[in-house]
């Protein structure tokens, strides 16, 4: 049933059923025997949730008693503590470790592949559906962002130089396979 189907009578008898201490399970059982409704556990758990009722309390775990020597039982396990919530609910984050900068040797610059033609930063609306789709732009704020606009290579959104550039090196299955690592193994 949704959960708007709830009539004044069997929220009562939901408050009432909960304040007498019954499970929800029992409550949305005895509400659907009594007013021929087919409310499961998890409406009734909803719907208290939304009038504000508190579940029935649970039952506390009774101590273990020890075993006595020869005994065929062994003691339950008892459950860890779990640790104390480290921060409210949506509240700030946690304060991230600082960090420690360490010298280290001059890293070499990147080297960024590059194609050996001029893009002619052709705008999306005035892209036609031959044109290289190869976007430049856009890395920083309240750039344009503006595309290749070269002849596309037949089957591919890019231009030749392009279509290489993204794809790379090699057959596609070569690309799949990545590079192969060697293992020496001494002779016996």
């Amino acid at each position: 049933m949704q959960s708007g189907d709830w009539t004044p009578e069997h929220s009562q008898a939901l408050r009432d059923l909960v304040a007498g201490g019954l499970s929800f399970a029992r409550a949305a059982a005895e509400i659907n025997a009594r007013f021929a409704t087919a409310y499961t556990r998890s409406a009734a758990i909803g719907r208290a949730k939304r009038m504000g009722l508190v579940g029935p309390a649970r039952r506390k775990a009774r101590p273990v008693p020890a075993t006595a020597p020869g005994s065929l039982k062994a003691p339950k396990p008892q459950k860890a503590p779990r640790p104390a919530k480290t921060r409210k609910r949506g509240g700030a984050e946690p304060a991230q470790p600082e960090l420690e900068i360490v010298p280290a040797i001059a890293a070499a610059p990147v080297k960024l592949r590059r194609v050996g033609i001029s893009p002619r930063l052709i705008s999306l609306v005035d892209l036609e559906p031959c044109d290289c789709r190869y976007p430049y732009g856009g890395d920083k704020d309240d750039e344009p962002i503006a595309f290749c606009g070269h002849p596309r290579r037949a089957g591919s959104s890019y231009c030749t130089p392009h279509f290489h550039l993204t794809r790379g090196v090699g057959t596609a299955a070569e690309r799949a396979a990545g590079p192969v690592m060697l293992r020496l193994v001494e002779a016996a």
